[in-house]
């Protein structure tokens, strides 16, 4: 628990225990959950409360009349209270001795990169879902959306104490692979010197022509005296595989990582999409009719019933992804959350009726939907690479603008909102540009202890330094904004939103810009300039872990 956490705690135990000697309750255990807020205005205090607006029924009186009781009973001096006053129509405002704040500095100095870690998951298991797109072509601007979005939520659910596991469905079975693997015959005949149509719904990628190419050269004309079977099972295998490692490759280079690589194709040879529709018949939930079998999805909340098996005997996309749920929940994760493009809104309700229906608590499955993303140039929406004429993938993002540009920009908004992508802004190395200004901030402060060395400081151990030298109002201010990392982890994590660990580093960029503005950190006092320094420090560290936390490096020089 942080050092803001452990003071709330306090102030939250002192409330409690005014209450029951002003008579207001009996015992502690009648008291509501007491909420402590921060006030945006600051001129309203430092805490606030609206437990005695919480307490009328239970006091039978007026919030006024319960504010002052409970404040009458308030030890001075207790939970670094210096002063508490009635606001408005029964709101408790606190101000508080700011020294309670000094702790924070060795709390973060002694923590280190570990900095901003909570407990509060307690170890529960979490399985992410994320990207997951087919196998077929380069990975486009919506999948690094979700790659950005996914890996940072991974990494915030991590420092609140889950067990977090990343996987990446692979789309490998069913008409797409099928095409890649046609696609990638026609193109490897052509580069033979042969006459080749591509089929209908056929891959037209540059990649799709460079390793037919490839294994023309490698192979010669050999492959073409295979039986056609094995020859398709050729080309689709080693199209796959060629697809899949430049997607690991590009996933990679933006610094995502998965802990499982799950094959749709695996679902079928191991029977696990037999074994779904045996289990949903058992439980009698679904029915043949018109000669498909359908799903009675409508008794889950779905706006319709869903055909599994058509009558040609084929599978719909449903089925094998309720196998593919069904074999989480199998695998025992307390939560399971799925990061799905724009398009797949629709798709949530049929899936968790198809859960609901195999007699999985739907509520385990939390499906986040990661909106569009536009580009724009020179004021201009940009649709087509320079590069290649063709549609702007990920790879030439990052070419363009870099990963920690990229990773910032995707992070920054709720992934529910669409994003417009500055990449004008993104390149420019100026304060208007937000990555910039946070790592600027980073690299500012490492200079300074730069500055420090060569002037002969050496830095105190921070347990030796006079923090109580700290005592102006933006000094203060960034000692509590430090505190904050690790509740901002956790409410992070709790509404499945990185971008909240985003607003927050900017925000104690900016603050720290301004203190840098204001005030000399090196002066002639010896003491005050080591508590500046730790005071930097201490920033430092805190700006690093929370752009550690949405995978944006943080620079020592700019």
């Amino acid at each position: 628990m942080g050092v803001l956490e452990q003071l709330q705690e306090s102030v939250k135990q002192a409330l409690a225990e005014a209450a029951l000697e002003a008579g207001l309750v009996t015992s502690k255990e009648q008291l509501p959950s007491i909420v402590l807020e921060v006030p945006k205005d600051k001129s309203h205090g430092d805490l606030a409360t609206n437990l005695a607006m919480q307490l009328t029924k239970l006091a039978k009186k007026n919030p006024r009349q319960i504010a002052e009781a409970i404040i009458a009973k308030l030890e001075p001096g207790r939970a670094s209270i210096q002063s508490a006053e009635i606001a408005g129509p029964g709101f408790i405002n606190f101000r508080l001795d700011r020294s309670y704040l000094y702790p924070v500095i060795g709390e973060v100095l002694s923590q280190g990169d570990k900095y901003g870690q909570a407990t509060v998951g307690q170890g529960k298991r979490i399985q992410v879902e994320f990207v997951s797109a087919n196998p077929t072509g380069s990975l486009h601007l919506g999948h690094a959306r979700g790659a950005a979005v996914g890996d940072a939520l991974c990494n915030v659910l991590s420092a609140a104490g889950y067990e977090v596991e990343r996987e990446y469905y692979i789309n490998d079975a069913g008409n797409q692979v099928n095409n890649l693997a046609r696609s990638l015959e026609a193109r490897y005949r052509q580069a033979l010197g042969q006459a080749a149509e591509m089929p209908e719904d056929g891959y037209y990628g540059e990649d799709i022509v460079g390793f037919a190419k490839t294994l023309a050269e490698e192979e010669g004309d050999r492959l073409l005296a295979l039986p056609d079977d094995e020859r398709f099972a050729f080309f689709r295998r080693y199209g796959l595989d060629k697809e899949l490692a430049k997607i690991k490759r590009d996933l990679a280079r933006f610094g995502v990582s998965f802990d499982n690589w799950y094959s749709e194709t695996s679902l079928y040879e191991t029977g696990k999409v037999v074994e779904a529709l045996e289990a949903l018949r058992a439980q009698g939930q679904v029915y043949d009719q018109e000669g498909a079998v359908w799903l009675s999805s409508m008794n889950f909340g779905d706006d319709k019933d869903r055909v599994l098996v058509k009558n040609d005997g084929s599978y719909t996309y449903l089925t094998p992804d309720a196998a593919y749920h069904m074999d989480k929940y199998k695998r025992g994760f307390d939560q399971l959350i799925n990061i799905w493009g724009a398009d797949h809104h629709g798709y949530i309700p049929r899936m968790k009726a198809a859960m609901a229906a195999l007699g999985n608590d739907p509520e385990k499955l939390t499906v986040l939907i990661a909106q569009m993303v536009s580009l724009f140039q020179n004021g201009e929406k940009v649709k087509m690479s320079k590069r290649t004429g063709k549609a702007i993938t990920m790879e030439d993002l990052m070419d363009e603008v870099g990963v920690d540009a990229i990773r910032y920009f995707f992070t920054m908004r709720g992934m529910d909102s669409h994003l417009d992508f500055d990449m004008d802004l993104a390149v420019s190395k100026s304060n208007e540009n937000p990555v910039f200004y946070v790592q600027y901030a980073h690299a500012r402060i490492c200079s300074i202890f730069r500055q420090a060395e060569e002037q002969g400081i050496v830095i105190q151990p921070w347990q030796n330094s006079d923090i109580g030298k700290l005592t102006t109002e933006q000094e203060l201010d960034l000692l509590r904004k430090i505190g904050e990392l690790p509740e901002t982890i956790v409410e992070s994590a709790r509404i499945y939103a990185p971008h909240t660990i985003i607003r927050y580093v900017y925000e104690l960029a900016s603050q720290f810009h301004s203190y840098y503005k204001a005030e000399r950190v090196i002066t002639e006092d010896a003491e005050q300039s080591q508590a500046r320094l730790q005071l930097l420090a201490a920033i430092r560290i805190t700006i690093a872990n929370a752009l550690s936390l949405v995978g944006v490096s943080a620079p020592d020089r700019m």
